[in-house]
């Protein structure tokens, strides 16, 4: 398959020998169970159940709100202990509603969970509606809601699915076993995806460091002519969507666009692996695979690991730390947030775990910038990222966003590369944060004005009703005939 070139990049030891022999293996539960009713981007799903109340594995937890929403369902079978604030798996640590679970060992399923013998004889709306309901959402870190993509058949015309198995982060190999342990899996969730978007191809795109899941896809794809297999160049970050689309095609997506402008919708293997249990075993989402590795970690592994289950559990299992790490990372290392502690549960969008040493993290204090144009080289974007900084760090957040600031992906590539060590990608995460906050603002302006505008709408007709009716009061008391009002003079005309 002919690939095109894209701009920039980079190429960072990938680290990841110390996890991609180690095969998938099921993490044992852990005495208690945190599952945030935050998973997801959108709205936070509501509680469905109540404090003491006995559920089964797969039963609904929190209903989702909203068409961007998703829900939450039980990891395993258990007793809900509480339902209040814990803290999130998030860089902030603030705390998020959440559902506390104390597992009962018997991790029984809820009674009447069925699949569909033949997903491709249903409808694509009816795909969608159990990709939905089974709280499925990316996979890959995004936790986009996978329903809503496979919807976007009613607004573009689509002909690819593209099955994004670059994993381009160091260390991170979850998809890389995934694919070469559930093959079959993979590609079954894989060919119901395009099913429901109505699409004629399926691309499955790895990177050229997995051989061996090239190897098992390319053999399980052997069969269908719609689905080819295509290995990627190892130039990081190759796993970002709209780069890869590019290389896999030649066509850019429009600034601020979606690919499904050009014609192909993205989803990660784990992503199509949740459909394949969803669909085929009707199994909601409630574990997934994380890699846990790093130079602090005695035993790297890939572990299936039940949602809400704190990290300091997989730490442990893996033989706890072989020296105090100095970070403690979430996902990989290039655009993974640093965890705030190892308390915070596991969610749908926790694909690593990585506790790294102060040799691994090569922390230096930064220097002023030599105008060496590396940054400029290695933007996969086209960007000016220090010129977009110098604006930043000057507080012109407008100077900023007229530089292609909304265009930056945060791949930290350019931090990557600079040499005096400025956290560039920093100063673009603080800027995005703060137009959001803008927005926020600006947004909420808007909505006070117009409800002080419906306020003075709703005083001024109860006013004008009230000098109405004085007026009649006054008609009546002076024997004179009821003024007519607006809609008697409609009425008569």
């Amino acid at each position: 398959m002919k690939l095109f070139n894209i701009r920039g990049g980079v190429h960072p030891e990938d680290r990841k020998h110390l996890a991609a022999d180690q095969a998938i293996e099921d993490l044992p539960l852990a005495p208690l169970l945190h599952v945030p009713l935050q998973q997801h981007i959108g709205n936070a799903a509501t509680p469905a159940v109540r404090r003491g109340q006995q559920v089964a594995k797969g039963e609904l937890l929190g209903i989702g709100q909203g068409p961007i929403s998703a829900p939450v369902h039980a990891p395993t079978s258990g007793r809900v202990m509480g339902i209040g604030s814990f803290p999130a798996h998030h860089v902030s640590g603030l705390s998020v509603r959440t559902i506390t679970l104390q597992p009962d060992g018997k991790d029984q399923w809820l009674e009447g969970i069925e699949g569909v013998p033949d997903p491709f004889a249903l409808d694509p709306d009816e795909i969608a509606a159990r990709v939905a309901a089974a709280g499925i959402v990316g996979m890959g870190g995004a936790t986009f809601p996978s329903a809503v993509k496979l919807n976007l058949r009613k607004k573009y015309r689509l002909h690819t699915l593209v099955i994004n198995g670059a994993e381009c982060e160091p260390y991170l190999t979850c998809d890389d076993r995934l694919m070469r342990e559930h093959t079959a899996q993979v590609l079954d969730g894989a060919r119901i995806m395009a099913h429901a978007l109505g699409v004629t191809q399926i691309i499955i795109a790895i990177e050229n460091n997995k051989p061996q899941a090239q190897a098992a896809m390319t053999g399980a794809a052997a069969d269908s002519p719609a689905v080819r297999v295509a290995g990627l160049p190892m130039r990081y970050p190759m796993g970002s969507e709209k780069h890869l689309v590019q290389t896999l095609t030649g066509r850019e997506t429009p600034a601020r666009g979606l690919t499904a402008d050009i014609g192909v919708v993205v989803h990660n293997p784990a992503t199509a692996f949740a459909v394949h249990q969803a669909l085929r075993l009707g199994w909601p989402l409630v574990s997934r695979l994380v890699t846990v590795s790093g130079g602090a970690i005695t035993r790297p592994r890939n572990l299936r690991v039940p949602l809400g289950t704190p990290v300091q559990h997989l730490i442990d299992y893996c033989g706890g730390f072989r020296e105090e790490p100095t970070r403690l990372i979430s996902g990989g290392p290039m655009m993974g947030n640093p965890l705030p502690g190892t308390r915070v549960p596991i969610v749908k969008g926790s694909n690593g775990v990585l506790a790294l040493t102060a040799e691994e993290v090569n922390a230096q204090a930064a220097a002023p910038c030599i105008r060496c144009a590396n940054c400029v080289a290695a933007c996969p974007c086209g960007l000016l990222p220090l010129q977009m900084a110098a604006h930043a760090r000057a507080g012109d957040l407008d100077g900023t966003v007229r530089l292609g600031l909304m265009d930056c992906i945060g791949c930290g590539s350019c931090s990557y590369v600079c040499p005096a060590h400025i956290p560039l990608v920093q100063f673009f995460n603080y800027a995005k944060g703060e137009m959001a906050a803008r927005g926020r603002a600006k947004q909420k302006q808007a909505e006070t004005k117009r409800l002080i505008e419906q306020r003075t709408a709703r005083i001024e007709a109860i006013q004008q009703a009230k000098r109405e009716a004085m007026a009649a009061r006054k008609r009546e008391s002076a024997g004179k005939p009821p003024a007519q009002t607006p809609a008697d003079r409609r009425a008569e005309a």
